[in-house]
């Protein structure tokens, strides 16, 4: 009993975690999608990292929370992380800029584009 107890908190904390891993990468996403560059370090700009570097770190240390717990209760890693990282760093020259990007995962994760009022 206590370790489905144990279990249950683990899963519990695994999705408050991911809900606020979700809420800190849409907040990022529409400040990117409002012409904010450096989230996904296309530039490779020292100023745009530096700007962006709280949040990915907060990113980077939830994915790490999560991925322990995911661990603990036996589930894959946190797959939207890792496709988070993915989508980072240099791209070609005729990819989609940041603003853009930033749309597309919004639209994927059913957010808008705009933060909600209140």
């Amino acid at each position: 009993m206590a370790r489905a107890d144990r279990l249950e908190r683990a899963d519990r904390l695994r999705e408050m975690l991911e809900g606020e891993y979700r809420q800190h990468l849409i907040a990022a996403l529409q400040n990117t999608a409002s012409g904010q560059w450096g989230l996904f370090d296309h530039q490779a700009d020292r100023h745009a990292r530096a700007r962006v570097a709280p949040v990915i770190e907060r990113l980077s240390d939830l994915a790490e929370e999560i991925d322990a717990q995911r661990t603990l209760l036996g589930l894959e890693p946190f797959a939207l992380h890792e496709e988070f990282v993915v989508a980072r760093g240099p791209v070609k020259s005729n990819a989609v800029g940041e603003p853009k990007q930033a749309r597309a995962w919004l639209d994927r994760l059913g957010e808008p584009l705009w933060p909600k009022a209140g």
